[in-house]
């Protein structure tokens, strides 16, 4: 080696792929319909980068060249539009974590109903049935009946379920059947800010009259303890309102409720913990979702603080 080799700087390697993508890689993927150019928008407005439809077979290669750009952050959309590679994905991305890569995978859902109302009202054709789109549509002026449109749409709905089937347990899923964007963008939002590779643990209330949440894990129904609804005073109030508080705090079925609710969680949760879930979703529901279920929420929220990672959300309080 010559002196001048000896004495020349090392030259500088950027980070490792590890390093590079710690938390900073964000995976959106889901049903058609689902919301995924909202959940895009807001993680653009948060930062990212962010890249649309990118096939899984390149999907290694692009973190490798991220690294070499710098440590900014990435979010990637993956949807059925990249069926053929969609099997690739998930041995990639168990791969990927196996290696110490923090990749957060987020699947976005929302019932059939609420999947054909959305394209209806867009009157955007399916990414499953473009194909015979035109020709349905041709079909239907001739007899004027949508009856083959419908059908369409409901088997292209079914086939993309089962197709993404696999990739849903790989993922966060958030249920976004009664979201609003503004909901939804919040909820991303919270979940790309957390940090770590510990689970975390989120508390839902809602209201059952709209619907069980499909993203959740475990449901509650706390339908049988006493209502503040009845209550001229406290019905206008909210489960986050002192005087609601307080009025459930003096029900002992109340308390009873939220001791066997917090011990199977904390009898549970280092189960789940060890079993590399990295996501829980604890719903409680009540009739409207504004009283009991949402003071639960709370009060679970703040008892289990000392766990780490602790979202709540609010349903249907949030969507007013």
């Amino acid at each position: 080696m010559t002196k001048e080799a000896a004495d020349a700087p090392a030259p500088q390697q950027g980070p490792s792929l590890e390093e590079a993508t710690e938390s900073r890689v964000v995976l959106v993927t889901g049903m058609s319909g689902g919301g995924k150019s909202v959940a895009m928008h807001a993680l653009e407005d948060a930062g990212f980068f962010c890249v649309d439809n990118l096939p899984a077979d390149l999907l290694l290669d692009f973190l490798k060249l991220e690294q070499q750009r710098g440590e900014r952050r990435v979010a990637i959309a993956v949807d059925v539009r990249s069926a053929g590679s969609l099997p690739l994905l998930i041995p990639l991305i168990k791969q990927l974590r196996t290696d110490g890569v923090s990749i957060r995978s987020i699947f976005l859902d929302a019932n059939t109903e609420a999947l054909m109302r959305r394209f209806s009202e867009t009157r955007r054709p399916h990414p499953l049935r473009q194909d015979s789109f035109a020709q349905t549509k041709e079909s239907n002026k001739a007899s004027g009946s949508n009856d083959d449109a419908h059908r369409a749409l409901l088997e292209a709905i079914a086939l993309e379920r089962e197709l993404l089937a696999a990739l849903r347990v790989e993922s966060t899923v958030l249920d976004t059947s009664q979201l609003r964007p503004a909901q939804l963008r919040a909820w991303v939002r919270d979940l790309v800010v957390v940090k770590g590779n510990s689970l975390t643990l989120v508390f839902e209330s809602f209201a059952f009259k709209h619907g069980v949440p499909s993203d959740a894990d475990f449901v509650f129904d706390v339908r049988v303890l006493p209502n503040p609804y009845y209550d001229r005073e406290l019905r206008p109030l909210t489960g986050r309102d002192a005087p609601v508080a307080d009025y459930l705090k003096a029900q002992p079925e109340v308390e009873v409720m939220l001791t066997q609710i917090s011990d199977f969680l904390s009898r549970w949760l280092p189960s789940f913990a060890a079993d590399q879930r990295s996501y829980l979703t604890v719903a409680i529901g009540c009739t409207g979702g504004q009283h009991r279920s949402v003071y639960l929420v709370e009060t679970l929220t703040e008892r289990f603080g000392h766990h780490g990672q602790v979202l709540k959300r609010h349903r249907e309080l949030d969507a007013k």
